[in-house]
C-alpha cells in the first residue's frame, strides 16, 4: 500500500530571532533530525504547503507578518494533506494563551528559555504519533481496497463495476453522449480447471484480468463480474468504438498462452457488446441483459469472437436492479 508518508525525522524551524534558530538547529542536527530554517511565519507556510513539507515542525509564537497560531490555523485547513505535528515555542505562561494556542491547532507547546532533553521527549512522542496516524491511514486503505477490489484478480470487484454502470448512465442523462459496456466470458474455462487444476486457472484468470486492464483506456473501468465473466465500462463510445475495444480485448487473450505451474494454457474470450444511447433510454439491467445476449450468441456462433447487442436483445426486460441480472453461461 502506498501510503503518503514524509520522512518524520525531517522538521521545520520557525523562528525569527537568529540566537534562539541557531541554538534550535543545533540541538536538532545533533539528535539526528535534517532541518529547514524559515525566519518568519509566512516562509514557514510556504514550506508547509509544498509537496515535500516536513512532518514536525516548531513555531515560534511571536513572528513578523503571521504568528505561529495563524500558522497552525490555515495549515488545519488543508485536511487532504499528511499530518504535520506542530510545536508551538512560546515566552507567554498564561494559561489563556496556551489554551488559545492549542485551540489554533498547535499539538503541543514548550515555554522559553526552553529544556533541550524536554524539547527532545515532546519531539519523540510527536513522531510516535505520525508514525501511529500513517499506521491508521495504511489500514484504513488497505480495507478500502480489500471492499472494492477482487481478492484474486486485484482488478474492480463486482460492486464498483455495477457502481460504474450506473454512473456512466447518470452522466448520461446529464450530459447526453453514448457509452458501451462490453460483457466477456473466458472460453471452455471448466475445461482449464479439469484438465490443469484450480491453481492453474487462478493463474488464467489473474493474467485474462491483466491483459484486459493493460488493452483498455485509462479512463475505462475493467472489473470482475462472477466467475469468469468480466465486465468492461467504456465511457463516451459509441458502438464502432466499444465493438473495436472489444476485439482488442480478445486479440490480447488470444494472442499468447498463459504459462502456469501446470503448463502453457491456450485461452480465447467470447464478448457481448452492447452500447446505451439517450434517443433509446434504457436502465443498467437493461444494458447488461443486452450484452449478455450478445455474448451468448458469440458462445453460440463458434466463441472467440465479439458480437454487438441487437435492437432486440434489449426488449421485455422489466427495470430492476443491477444486481439480478442473470447472465447466461452458454456452451462453456
Amino acid at each position: 500500500m502506498n501510503t503518503d508518508t514524509k520522512p518524520k525525522n525531517k522538521i521545520l524551524i520557525a523562528e525569527d530571532d537568529p540566537v534562539s534558530r541557531r541554538l534550535l538547529q543545533s540541538f536538532l542536527v545533533k539528535w539526528g533530525f535534517e532541518v529547514v530554517v524559515a525566519e518568519d511565519g509566512a516562509e514557514a507556510l510556504r514550506l508547509l504547503e509544498r509537496l515535500d513539507f516536513p512532518r514536525l515542525a516548531i513555531l515560534d509564537w511571536m513572528m513578523p507578518g503571521l504568528e505561529g497560531p495563524q500558522v497552525c490555523e490555515r495549515i488545519r485547513k488543508e485536511t487532504n494533506r499528511a499530518y504535520v505535528y506542530i510545536l508551538l515555542l512560546t515566552a507567554r505562561t498564561q494559561k489563556e494563551d496556551l489554551l488559545k494556542g492549542l485551540e489554533s491547532g498547535a499539538d503541543d507547546y514548550l515555554t522559553k528559555p526552553f529544556d533541550s532533553q524536554e524539547l527532545r521527549a515532546r519531539l519523540q512522542v510527536g513522531q510516535r504519533i505520525l508514525d501511529l496516524q500513517d499506521h491508521l491511514i495504511e489500514a484504513r486503505e488497505e480495507l478500502l481496497y480489500q471492499a472494492t477490489h477482487d481478492a484474486l484478480t486485484r482488478i474492480s470487484n463486482r460492486g464498483v463495476i455495477l457502481d460504474a454502470v450506473t454512473r456512466e448512465l447518470s452522466r448520461q442523462e446529464r450530459e447526453g453522449g453514448k457509452f458501451g459496456v462490453v460483457l466477456t466470458d473466458l472460453d471452455h474455462f471448466k475445461f482449464v480447471n479439469d484438465r490443469y487444476g484450480h491453481l492453474a486457472g487462478d493463474a488464467v484468470l489473474q493474467e485474462a484480468a491483466r491483459r484486459m486492464a493493460a488493452t483498455v483506456r485509462p479512463y475505462d473501468v475493467v472489473g470482475r463480474y462472477g466467475g469468469e465473466e468480466f465486465l468492461i465500462v467504456a465511457p463516451s463510445a459509441d458502438a464502432q468504438g466499444t465493438f473495436a475495444l472489444a476485439e482488442r480485448i480478445r486479440i490480447a487473450i488470444e494472442c499468447q498462452p498463459v504459462r502456469t505451474d501446470a503448463g502453457d494454457v491456450s485461452m480465447t474470450l467470447s464478448l457481448g457488446v452492447a452500447v446505451s444511447d439517450p434517443a433509446l433510454p434504457v436502465d443498467a439491467k437493461q444494458l447488461i441483459q443486452a450484452a449478455d445476449e450478445a455474448l451468448y450468441r458469440a458462445k453460440d456462433r463458434g466463441r472467440n469472437r465479439s458480437e454487438l447487442a441487437e435492437p432486440g436483445d434489449f426488449a421485455g426486460v422489466l427495470p430492476s436492479t443491477v444486481e439480478s441480472v442473470p447472465v447466461k453461461s452458454g456452451a462453456k
